[in-house]
């Protein structure tokens, strides 16, 4: 094992998905038990995409399957989940949200700068999201976060107006499901995978083999 595969996660996740909050959590709980911390290899994932048009705008009229009954359940397990990892939430769900133009933008980041500049921005839209409730699909928004990152906000909008980095998440998101991510957050280590915000210690066997 090389010692950059020993350091390094994969994490498909969708900002607009309280699972992969709480998963991060998880995964920040498991790093501080660690000597060396692990590096995120962060993978867009679209919860979204059956409902999306071929413009990329959401068809909310669509049928995904998910009934009153579903939200209701997600939601309570969400509060366990808050409670179990001691995370402070303004939302429980989140179903009027986009977050295809943070995906763009947090592609563009992780693309283009380093992983500590990535991870703020990245921390940013989850918490600007979850913790104060704000529309993470809204583009002054997220330059005001890249701002605050150390990213140019002019490469943040043209980023967005990028039709080809479009294109490129958009791919990003078929390629997850051709390795066989059906839903998020999802952990990927060596071959082996955890799906859903596990726990510290299922992450630690995950990486660890312990």
């Amino acid at each position: 094992m090389s010692q950059q595969e020993s350091e390094r996660i994969t994490v498909y996740s969708d900002y607009v998905c309280p699972f992969c909050y709480l998963g991060r959590h998880s995964l920040n709980q498991y790093q501080e038990t660690r000597e060396e911390e692990l590096e995120i290899d962060w993978h867009p994932f679209d919860l979204r995409s059956q409902k999306r048009n071929p413009d990329g705008t959401i068809d909310h009229a669509v049928d995904d399957g998910k009934d009153d009954d579903y939200y209701a359940q997600a939601k309570e397990n969400v509060r366990r989940l808050q409670e179990k990892y001691d995370v402070e939430m303004d939302l429980d769900i989140a179903t009027d949200i986009d977050s295809l133009p943070a995906q763009i933008a947090s592609y563009y980041v992780k693309e283009h700068y380093d992983q500590a500049t990535w991870l703020d921005f990245d921390v940013a839209i989850f918490e600007a999201l979850w913790q104060e409730g704000k529309d993470i699909g809204d583009e002054e928004l997220l330059v005001e976060l890249a701002e605050d990152a150390g990213v140019a906000g002019d490469e943040i909008r043209s980023a967005l107006d990028d039709e080809s980095l479009r294109a490129e998440v958009r791919e990003q998101f078929t390629e997850a499901q051709q390795h066989g991510v059906t839903g998020v957050p999802t952990f990927a280590y060596e071959g082996y995978a955890a799906r859903g915000a596990v726990p510290p210690e299922q992450l630690r066997r995950l990486v660890e083999g312990t």
